[in-house]
Parts: C-alpha cells; sequence; structure tokens
C-alpha cells in the first residue's frame, strides 16, 4: 500500500503538488493544524452567540451583505450559498485537476483560519482517499470572489448533493458517499462561504499548466540540441563564457545542458575544421537566450502559483485569538491570472522556436541536408506539410497567448467590480502545451531523420538514447507515408516526461524534490 503523503498547511512544496496532480496519492492531514482549525470554529461560534453582524456568517452575501439573517437561518443560509453558486457550465475538469483542487482547499482550510469544524477537514479527506472526484464543470469562474461556481460544485457532495466520478463512472453524489460510508454533512456558520470563496481552481489549473510548461520546456530543449546536431551547428554559442557575461542566470544554466547534450558528438567534431560558416541562424544559436528567458518565467510563475498553492485565499478570515472577523480581498486571484498568462507566453515562444528549427532543417540551403528531409524530393514531399502543422499550431499559440489578466467584468450588481479571469488564463495553458508537444514531436522526428544522414556518425551519447527512444516506436522515413500516427506517438514520450529527465536539474518544480 501506498504511504499517503502528508498534507502540511502552508508548507507544500512543488514536487507534493506535481505528485498529486499526476497521480493518485493517499493523503493524511498534519495533526500539528487541527487545534488551530478547531480554535478558528470555536471564535465562530462565540460571534454567533454575542449576535455580532459578521459579513457571510449572520448576513447575506455579495451586495445582499446588509441583510441580516436570523440565527435558526444561519445552517440554511450556508446550504443554499452552496446550492445557488453551482452554476458551471462546460465540459467536466479532468479528475487529475479535481484531485488537485481538492488537496489544495484542504491545504487552504486546514491552514485555521476559515472558521470550519474539523469535522468538515475529515470530510474533505474522506473524498479524497476514497477518490470521489466531484463533477466540476470548467467554465463560470471570473478569478473573484474566488473561484465560487467550480468550488460550489466540489462542495456539493459534502451536502449530499450533486454528482461525482468513480472509476471514471458518473454517479449521484449521495450513492457513492455512502458506498464508502461517508456521512453527509450539515453546515454550519460560515463553513459554505470558507468551502466556496478562495482560487484553489484556478491555482491547481495553472499548476497544472506550469507542469506541462516545464514538460514542453525540457522535450525543446532536448529537440533543439538534436537540430543543432542535425544540421551541422555550432556547439560555440553553448560556450559558458558568452554567458557569464551576460549575467542572466537562466540563460547560463540552460546554455550549460544544451552543452552537456552535446558533448561528445562525432557529428560536432567532423565540421569543426573547413567548415565556412561563421554563425548559424538565430533559431539554432540563440537558445540559450530565449529558452533562458523562457525559463526565468517558468521559474517566476512557480513561485507565485506555490505561495498561492499555501495560501489562505478565502473571506472574511477568521482570528481566534482575538474572535475577530476580518473582510479582505484575498480571493482575488490576480497573481495566478498574471503566473498563466506569463506562462502562455513561454509556452508560446518555446513552440515558435521550435516550429523555426523545423523550418531550418527541411530547409537544404540552410541546413545542408536533402530537401525536406527525404530521399528523392520530388517523388516524395517528406516533411513539407509536418512543417505546415507545425506552423498551424504555433500560430494558434499566438492567439492564445493573448493576456486573459487584462480582462475585467464587474459582477454582482457592481459590489465586485473588478475580477481576475484567472481561472481562463489557467484553462487555456493545457490547450497550448498540447499544440508544442505536437511541433516539438515534429521537430524531433525531423532532427532524428536529419541526424541519421549523417550516418555512420554519431551523436552525443545523451542525444543517441534520444534517437533510440524515438526509433523503438516510429522507423525512419526512406519514402512518404502517413505521418499523423508517427506524431501523436513522440508526442506521447514528451506527455509521459521520457525527455524531462535530460532537463529536469534547471525545473523548479523537479528541482525541489532532489
Amino acid at each position: 500500500m501506498t504511504s499517503p503523503l502528508i498534507l502540511r498547511p502552508g508548507d507544500l512544496l512543488l514536487s507534493d503538488l506535481r505528485e498529486l496532480g499526476v497521480s493518485f496519492v493517499p493523503i493524511e492531514v498534519d495533526p500539528a493544524c487541527l487545534a488551530q482549525v478547531a480554535a478558528s470554529a470555536d471564535a465562530v461560534e462565540r460571534i454567533v452567540q454575542r449576535r455580532e453582524p459578521a459579513y457571510g456568517i449572520n448576513t447575506g452575501f455579495g451586495k445582499l451583505a446588509k441583510i441580516r439573517v436570523a440565527d435558526d437561518q444561519l445552517s440554511r443560509l450556508q446550504t443554499n450559498l452552496v446550492r445557488s453558486h453551482a452554476v458551471g457550465v462546460g465540459p467536466l475538469l479532468s479528475d487529475d485537476i479535481v484531485r488537485l483542487i481538492l488537496a489544495l482547499k484542504i491545504a487552504s482550510l486546514g491552514r485555521g483560519f476559515s472558521g470550519i469544524r474539523p469535522i468538515v477537514l475529515k470530510s474533505l479527506v474522506d473524498l479524497y482517499n476514497a477518490q470521489i472526484w466531484p463533477c466540476i464543470p470548467c467554465q463560470g469562474s471570473v478569478g473573484a470572489s474566488g473561484d465560487l461556481a467550480p468550488l460550489a460544485h466540489l462542495t456539493l457532495p459534502l451536502i449530499g448533493e450533486g454528482e461525482v466520478r468513480v472509476r471514471g463512472e458518473r454517479m449521484p453524489a449521495i450513492d457513492a458517499m455512502l458506498e464508502a460510508g461517508i456521512e453527509p454533512i450539515r453546515l454550519a456558520p460560515k463553513e459554505g462561504l470558507a468551502l466556496l470563496n478562495g482560487t484553489q481552481v484556478s491555482t491547481a489549473i495553472a499548476l497544472k499548466g506550469l507542469f506541462h510548461s516545464e514538460q514542453v520546456f525540457a522535450a525543446a530543449t532536448v529537440a533543439g540540441a538534436m537540430s543543432v546536431d542535425a544540421a551541422r551547428g555550432s556547439d560555440d554559442p553553448f560556450d559558458p563564457r558568452i554567458h557569464e557575461v551576460r549575467g542572466h542566470r537562466c540563460q547560463t544554466e540552460v546554455a550549460n545542458v544544451y552543452r552537456r547534450l552535446l558533448t561528445g558528438s562525432e557529428i560536432r567534431a567532423s565540421h569543426l575544421f573547413g567548415d565556412d560558416r561563421v554563425q548559424d541562424p538565430y533559431s539554432l544559436r540563440c537558445q540559450p537566450q530565449v529558452m533562458g528567458a523562457c525559463l526565468e518565467l517558468i521559474v517566476n510563475s512557480a513561485r507565485t502559483l506555490l505561495i498561492e498553492a499555501n495560501a489562505v485565499s478565502d473571506n472574511p478570515l477568521i482570528f481566534a485569538e482575538s474572535d475577530q472577523v476580518l473582510s479582505g480581498g484575498n480571493f482575488h486571484a490576480e497573481p495566478v491570472a498574471f503566473a498563466s498568462d506569463v506562462l502562455a507566453l513561454a509556452i508560446a515562444e518555446v513552440g515558435s522556436l521550435a516550429e523555426r528549427r523545423i523550418a531550418l532543417l527541411i530547409d537544404a540551403s540552410l541546413s545542408g541536408l536533402p530537401p525536406f528531409l527525404i530521399s528523392q524530393p520530388g517523388v516524395n514531399s517528406g516533411f513539407m506539410i509536418a512543417h505546415v502543422t507545425a506552423a498551424a499550431l504555433a500560430s494558434e499559440n499566438k492567439t492564445l497567448a493573448h493576456p486573459a489578466s487584462v480582462d475585467s467584468i464587474p459582477t454582482s450588481a457592481n459590489q465586485e467590480d473588478h475580477v481576475s479571469m484567472a481561472t481562463f488564463a489557467a484553462r487555456k495553458l493545457a490547450d497550448m502545451a498540447l499544440n508544442v508537444r505536437h511541433i516539438i514531436a515534429i521537430e524531433l522526428l525531423a532532427a532524428a531523420q536529419g541526424i541519421e544522414f549523417h550516418r555512420p556518425l554519431r551523436s552525443s551519447d545523451a542525444l543517441e538514447e534520444v534517437h533510440a527512444n524515438i526509433r523503438e516506436s516510429v522507423p525512419a522515413m526512406t519514402e512518404d507515408r502517413i505521418m499523423g500516427p508517427d506524431i501523436e506517438t513522440v508526442e506521447r514520450l514528451i506527455a509521459e516526461d521520457r525527455l524531462t529527465p535530460f532537463v529536469r536539474s534547471i525545473l523548479p518544480s523537479w528541482r525541489s524534490s532532489e
């Protein structure tokens, strides 16, 4: 049996979050947090007993905050909140995303500033460990006041309502919960609001986008090194002295990776002398500069998202030591929106540079390889239209990279008059990453083909290993054939993180686990 991952609220690591987002791991909440959780709930109870007006505890919500709610209606207030806010539309979020959302919500509530009882936290953990995943439509959040609609769908099963997925089967939540021995709960004051208010949905989706960004970054770095050898490019641009005098840390780290990947290449050694080319095209020569800048964005976004994953982001917050209820705006997901938009820029640029390398490889005047990387060009078209696909995908990403965070739209009768659009900013990262995985798959196929035109010379040990991995599933192209399945096969190699180990020492979510 797999050992449970101990969730330490406020102290989650990126490597923990990546593990939770990739596959199911049972969890336990650090018992050290339970006293603070109970103290927060006790504070809410004292506030109710004093009959002080406190937002979301004994008042309406949003524009209705001035309406006082009677004491005998406080539980109904919370239940109605969950029901009324479950208005999401569109396709359901994947089980992987829902699992991560649930873990983030547990971690946030476990900080002990949300006013929920320990039984609510336990019910969420039981739901998670039973692998009962609430059905959450992907659309309906503007990223403030938290991810209200999707988190309402997350919460419905706790009160025995809504739908869930268990082992891929969709069913009523109450049936799945009773089968697992989990009793629905009756929400106490503040608990519905604590469960609905927060940035866990946008943050979970953005974290998944971060992990996809690392994946395509790693694959593109490996593919770019292969393209250097296939085009008989120089490794001089990766000399550490060049990067030290500029001073960007990520650029220097990326250059070191390229140099390591190319070390020992017989192809490079074969044209050290007598080669009249003075400089390579930018798509080969400037890889450390471009990819280093992309890595800088990935690292910065990772830092922001890790902070948010550990944050208390609901409202109002309960400070038990003083019995105070403080209304603020931690639910506003602007940091997540910016991090997502920045990741979109990095993903788009990684794909754009890879598309340019494909164009270089198929251009005989630049690469010195046969036109379109095929014998008998003319009767064969080779990689001609594969490049067109890469160009189409790169162009799509230019549109998808438009920042969502520059938009805002007022809601709740202008009470909630500025929003982040973080959830959409995060959602589009998955489509962009898939586009880039396909672009890089095409480049890997092209570079592998190009290297074979230099046989019997070998590339470096690392790149020959990559080449062998490709050839295990996709044979060399000797004449035209249907390439679609080949592209999908190599895309799966990337999606399975088969290329990540070559680069992971500089990736933020991998670095924290080593």
